[in-house]
């Protein structure tokens, strides 16, 4: 049996949480940011000076944070950090609470129970093949390796931060390989999955196609 979930997965800078985002807001469901939560908890650990290569340390961080979703923002303990889990060092330090297995599962146990209280449209790694498998409606948005550099370099220059393109390009085909290979939630092509390319098209194209598909299958929609 399905349940009304919309899931979003694809690898780094495809444009998930921009067209997540606006998915929800067309569908009139709230929108679930995981690679945001993870973000937090790095975010987190950092500002406690903790070994984020200690895992025990990071669940505990997990486990012992809240973590909401509140109209398309993420807040950490009260506080909203939608931004502040965007900055360059965080996109370093976050493959460590991501690849830690408790993490993991402390987290995907929150997505879940978040789920199943109400419709969203969730983005991740792993959301149609781990967390919602029974998804009524799933995509895999994707672009080249390029394209998403290009993407995450103007998201860095719109915050006031600057890198080379060689690194970010770098730090993508990385982060690519890191999420692929990693044994716990790794990045894949739901089989079910409708595959949206966003190469050479708007963000109005890709949420568009998405948002025809999906009033396809969800059926509390047309209720």
């Amino acid at each position: 049996m399905s349940i009304d979930v919309v899931t979003v997965d694809g690898p780094a800078g495809a444009g998930k949480s921009v067209a997540t985002r606006a998915l929800a807001s067309r569908l009139g469901i709230e929108y679930l940011n995981t690679g945001a939560m993870y973000r937090a908890i790095a975010l987190k650990a950092l500002r406690l000076g903790l070994d984020l290569q200690n895992e025990e340390l990071l669940n505990k961080v997990a486990r012992e944070s809240t973590l909401e979703s509140r109209q398309g923002r993420t807040f950490l303990d009260g506080e909203d950090v939608t931004d502040a889990v965007r900055a360059q060092e965080i996109s370093r330090l976050v493959r460590y609470p991501a690849g830690a297995p408790s993490v993991r599962e402390t987290l995907v146990e929150l997505q879940r129970k978040i789920g199943l209280e109400r419709p969203i449209a969730t983005e991740g790694r792993d959301q149609g093949t781990v967390v919602f498998p029974d998804a009524a409606c799933k995509f895999y948005l994707t672009a080249s390796p390029e394209e998403r550099a290009r993407r995450r370099l103007g998201e860095l220059e719109r915050r006031g931060e600057s890198a080379p393109f060689e690194e970010v390009l770098a730090q993508i085909v990385e982060r690519d390989r890191g999420d692929s290979n990693r044994e716990i939630g790794p990045l894949r092509e739901p089989e079910d999955a409708i595959r949206v390319e966003s190469d050479g098209k708007s963000i109005e194209q890709v949420v568009g196609e998405m948002e025809r598909a999906a009033r396809e299958r969800l059926s509390f929609l047309r209720r």
